[in-house]
């Protein structure tokens, strides 16, 4: 067989196994106690390891949901702690995912994401400004990080500019979540973070909806 039939071939393994992996523990995942993992932990650096580990995991299998994540370190440790602890953990994963999706390429990512009301977005907007295209794409809670990050890392972005614009554009909205996280510990139980989570996002989409519409309107009348 031919280097690049057998890479092909590698391609499709892995993807593959990905796929059936995330799925077949989907429940498992997408309702992990992050907060029990590192309540577990026999140290805070094995906590942090494990956290960092979580962070990886999820860069491959897409399913855990990542406001958990940020919510339940947050209630765990020290406010400062927290956050650099979820910046590594962030900084590991879009690193992770946009390898992979520079391994699986253009054809692949590009099969997985057209079609797709995100895909299309994102795939409109590859060739803007690609610094603006990296901060809005992590600012705005509409797109997925580790789909953005495989699409990125298969449309040959430049890593460092990439890395750099993608911890920029999602930096407020990890500080804002672990910030949470850390001043409800007394007053939400762990096992509603979940409704929280889910409930959150929306929330800001709304709001950056009616702002925008607001801001428009505004400018209409002016």
């Amino acid at each position: 067989m031919k280097k690049d039939t057998i890479l092909n071939v590698l391609k499709i393994v892995i993807a593959v196994a990905i796929v059936l992996t995330a799925i077949l523990n989907y429940n498992r995942l997408s309702n992990l106690d992050v907060r029990a993992l590192i309540d577990g932990a026999s140290s805070i650096l094995v906590a942090e390891l494990i956290i960092i580990g979580v962070y990886a995991l999820k860069s491959v299998l897409f399913v855990i949901p990542a406001s958990i994540i940020y919510l339940s370190v947050g209630l765990a440790m020290e406010p400062w702690r927290a956050v650099l602890v979820n910046m590594a953990g962030i900084a590991v994963e879009i690193s992770i995912t946009f390898l992979l999706g520079k391994f699986l390429g253009k054809s692949a990512v590009e099969k997985k994401i057209q079609g797709t009301k995100m895909g299309d977005k994102l795939l409109g907007m590859k060739d803007k400004n690609k610094n603006l295209a990296i901060f809005t794409i992590r600012f705005v809670p509409a797109f997925p990080i580790d789909f953005s990050s495989l699409f990125m890392g298969a449309f040959d972005f430049k890593f460092i500019t990439y890395f750099l614009f993608s911890l920029l554009g999602l930096a407020p909205r990890i500080i804002g979540f672990t910030i949470i996280g850390e001043a409800i510990y007394k007053f939400i139980p762990t096992k509603y973070l979940m409704l929280i989570a889910i409930i959150a996002v929306p929330v800001a989409l709304i709001a950056m909806v009616i702002k925008k519409k607001v801001g428009n309107k505004t400018e209409g009348n002016s």
